[in-house]
């Protein structure tokens, strides 16, 4: 992403992930991020990933993104969501032990996040979750604990065509969960970007 972006060797259930860290001045927190399906080409270099990356350390979290299973140059093979929250894990607990945390996820990524959410609420450190192009009409998004609402932003492009806008409605509306809708958004924001990343900024500094 710059000239101070550290690469990362870490572990996981499947061996190897690869990661990506870039620190914040006067890091505040960690930002863990995940990247859409690795098998339509999804990986931790999406542009997604990286706006959500830029946008978290403008904020002054220190931003690591990662390569799930059988991605680049992390072990192992695609696991349909289950290996890959066992890797978002394994990535929180060896960059993340302790103190405040971010959790983003773009497409599969926000799937996967919403679990990990489910899975670390309970340690009362996630402070700001963002959920991009949520992944619902493909596959089981985890419900957001009530208590977290106020503190989840979940974007949606209007025009999504890969992941239907009434799909991410039909799963936010139960819980009463807000959706920001990007107008005339299609599912990697093109020429939106800016405006993503302004987005998750004011929702990371509320």
């Amino acid at each position: 992403m710059n000239a101070h972006t550290e690469r990362l060797a870490l572990t996981g259930a499947a061996g190897a992930i690869e990661a990506l860290r870039d620190a914040a001045a006067q890091p505040r927190g960690v930002a863990v991020i995940a990247h859409p399906h690795p098998l339509f080409g999804g990986t931790m270099d999406n542009k997604v990933v990286q706006t959500l990356a830029r946008a978290c350390v403008a904020c002054g979290y220190t931003a690591v993104r990662f390569n799930f299973r059988g991605v680049g140059a992390s072990a192992g093979t695609h696991d349909e969501g289950r290996g890959e929250l066992q890797d978002l894990l394994a990535v929180v607990e060896q960059v993340a032990p302790e103190g405040p945390l971010v959790l983003a996820g773009f497409s599969f990524g926000a799937f996967v996040t919403s679990h990990a959410l489910a899975a670390l609420w309970s340690q009362g450190r996630v402070e700001r979750v963002v959920l991009v192009g949520t992944a619902a009409s493909r596959f089981t998004v985890a419900p957001v604990p009530p208590e977290a609402h106020l503190r989840t932003l979940v974007i949606h492009g209007e025009q999504d065509d890969t992941v239907p806008l009434s799909a991410v409605m039909d799963w936010a509306r139960p819980q009463i969960l807000p959706v920001t809708v990007v107008p005339a958004g299609g599912h990697f924001f093109h020429g939106q970007l800016p405006l993503l990343k302004n987005l998750v900024v004011r929702h990371l500094t509320a």
